[in-house]
């Protein structure tokens, strides 16, 4: 937690910074530099992500930024911190958390950037508050992977790896993600200052939030003029929106504790995170998630969990418990007309015909996700070839998916007769565009892993192309949109993921 003692400071070019976060004052965050890396080394970087920097592509390929984005060397403009926060794990207060293994550099043209595996903070309790490869690289490839599906999610501008040694289950060797965000607050900071009854410092946080990310709380008159409420409600809305698309795309992210819940509706800190191979709602990602709390079907419900303890944090500036419940009311209706929205999507169906077709389409959709789950048919695949029988009227393919083949069959022909009268390629071309071909499948996170560990980013790089435009055929890449292998289902994740 030493200032770092280069003597100068690097200017990258094109990044411009400011410190919002840091004028908020001391009660929010230690200062502290980032612990610097010995030997670091590039294991994976985003062009596009350096472009919403402002950040030239040339600039990846210099030793200074690689030095930097290490935690060796400081970037003039700079103002690094650990932000505090607290929250619920698994359902129980925790108390006091924080950034334990993370530096806030600033913020460079609208978006704070964040090291993550930068070593001891105030707050990093037991840890030691370093990132190894594995998470790293996980991490880095699903952040991207999520932006290419559309869904809100945090950034990730590279990872720098390092020989040194980090002891988790057995050893491995550190590493450093660097992420972006309009911004990294979580429901967390919220619960922290209510917990201590730190009502100034809570109010200067929400307005703090209201003034730079949701400056229509301030005028919107929704629920009855008052802007903490009104805050309430569209932290509500979004965290709805995201949870309609993580179900609809097969995601699981495996630790929704309060702390891991984007202010911003963004999904953020991906550790023990799975994208579904067999269809399976109860499915457990997280295996130090021994009582299903975060189960993937459960996932809806523990979001709207999280909007309570958000409330709760609120209350003392809300100050009234009905618009309280009013604002948390509006997650259900939208979760659930949103989600369907993006079913309907991947059905290739535009919106109901008639006023009968949403209660259908919603019968549709949820008997089509009963036989999945009772075949455990791989999620990914049955949407990307159903798309692709669509467009060519030809769905044998589709039902060599199922054992049970006359379920399938019978619920074919109701969907045959719901296509019916609608234009089939335009279908067929919403379907392709809406079902990925490539998602990040444990096992090719673990193919990218083993290659890394041996020096080989190739990989690494080879899924980052594949997940920036996970809806195009790749046809060099056929083999990383297969099923999975058999080891696959052996893959074991956790916290320390």
């Amino acid at each position: 937690m030493n200032a770092i003692s280069q003597p100068f400071q690097i200017t990258p070019t094109g990044l411009k910074w400011d410190n919002h976060f840091h004028r908020l004052g001391p009660d929010f965050y230690t200062a502290l530099a980032p612990q610097a890396l010995p030997e670091p080394y590039w294991v994976g970087r985003s062009v596009a992500v350096a472009q919403i920097l402002n950040l030239p592509a040339a600039e990846l390929e210099t030793d200074a930024l690689l030095q930097a984005l290490a935690g060796n060397q400081p970037i003039s403009g700079t103002q690094p911190l650990a932000s505090v926060y607290s929250g619920h794990q698994f359902g129980h207060w925790a108390g006091q958390l924080g950034d334990g293994r993370a530096c806030l550099l600033g913020e460079a043209n609208g978006f704070e950037v964040q090291l993550k595996g930068s070593g001891l903070t105030p707050y990093s309790r037991m840890g030691d508050g370093r990132a190894v490869l594995r998470s790293s690289i996980r991490e880095f490839l699903c952040s991207e992977a999520m932006h290419g599906l559309g869904i809100p999610t945090t950034r990730a501008l590279c990872v720098v790896g390092s020989d040194e040694e980090v002891a988790r289950e057995s050893l491995e060797t550190a590493a450093v993600v660097t992420r972006v965000a309009p911004s990294f607050i979580r429901f967390g900071h919220f619960e922290h200052f209510a917990a201590r009854q730190q009502l100034p410092q809570l109010k200067i946080l929400a307005d703090y939030v209201i003034s730079r990310y949701y400056p229509d709380c301030q005028t919107a008159s929704t629920l009855s003029a008052n802007p903490y409420a009104n805050l309430l409600q569209q932290v509500t809305e979004r965290t709805a929106v995201m949870l309609a698309h993580w179900q609809a795309v097969g995601f699981c992210h495996g630790v929704m504790n309060t702390d891991n819940m984007s202010i911003l509706g963004l999904t953020i800190d991906y550790g023990p995170f799975q994208f579904l191979d067999a269809f399976d709602p109860d499915h457990i990602c997280n295996h130090t998630d021994r009582g299903g709390r975060y189960a993937f079907a459960r996932q809806p419900d523990i979001a709207h969990w999280n909007l309570y303890a958000l409330a709760q944090a609120l209350m003392p500036l809300i100050e009234d418990q009905a618009l309280a419940l009013q604002a948390l009311d509006t997650y259900k209706p939208l979760f659930a007309s949103h989600w369907l929205q993006l079913m309907r999507a991947k059905l290739g169906l535009t919106a109901g015909r008639d006023g009968d077709d949403t209660s259908a389409d919603q019968a549709l959709v949820d008997d089509l996700l009963t036989l999945l789950a009772q075949d455990r048919v791989d999620y990914t695949m049955f949407w990307r070839r159903l798309s692709q029988a669509v467009a060519s009227q030809q769905f044998a393919p589709v039902r060599d998916l199922f054992l049970e083949r006359a379920g399938w069959d019978t619920w074919l022909l109701r969907y045959s007769a719901r296509l019916d009268g609608l234009d089939t390629q335009q279908a067929a071309d919403l379907m392709r565009s809406t079902n990925p071909k490539y998602v990040l499948r444990n096992y090719l996170g673990e193919l990218a892993i083993e290659a890394a560990k041996g020096k080989d980013f190739s990989v690494v790089a080879h899924l980052l192309t594949l997940l920036e435009r996970p809806f195009d055929e790749h046809p060099a890449f056929d083999s990383y949109a297969g099923l999975p292998p058999d080891w696959a289902s052996q893959i074991e994740i956790s916290c320390s993921s």
